[in-house]
């Protein structure tokens, strides 16, 4: 397994770890509140602490195991498997940002349209992740 792929499970793991704890949260505030909670910035911030703690740690210790992967350049191939998951995942960022503003146009809940933005968000990193490993493993 290459350097790079390491690194996107390390990612999808922090994302997803992540993702399930910020909203885990949100859903157990909404029912109490009789509605969708608000973006609560000290929330946002554990999330984002926590994703940057996972991700630096992972990063350090696969440096640590392999040091003369991580410190090599991009070759063609890296540059390729990058640019085409980051083409696809752009497809589900601006599904989910179309979706989102479409339901705020009904809904009028800015609370889901934020919801819905960084949702969309997490997944798109996700998937260009996955779609990352998905490459390196069918060699192309």
């Amino acid at each position: 397994m290459s350097y790079l792929e390491k690194t996107a499970w390390i990612m999808i793991a922090a994302l997803t770890f992540g993702g399930f704890f910020y909203f885990g949260v949100v859903a157990e505030h909404s029912p109490s509140l009789w509605q969708l909670a608000e973006p609560d910035v000290p929330l946002i911030a554990t999330y984002t602490l926590a994703l940057v703690v996972i991700a630096v740690v992972g990063h350090i210790v696969t440096g640590i195991l392999s040091p003369k992967d991580a410190n090599a350049p991009l070759d063609e191939r890296d540059r390729r498997i990058s640019d085409k998951a980051g083409h696809w995942s752009s497809y589900v960022l601006g599904f989910g940002v179309v979706m989102s503003l479409g339901g705020y146009l009904f809904l009028h809940n800015g609370n889901l349209l934020f919801y819905g933005v960084f949702a969309s968000l997490m997944l798109s990193q996700i998937i260009e992740y996955a779609i990352q490993i998905l490459l390196y493993r069918t060699g192309v």
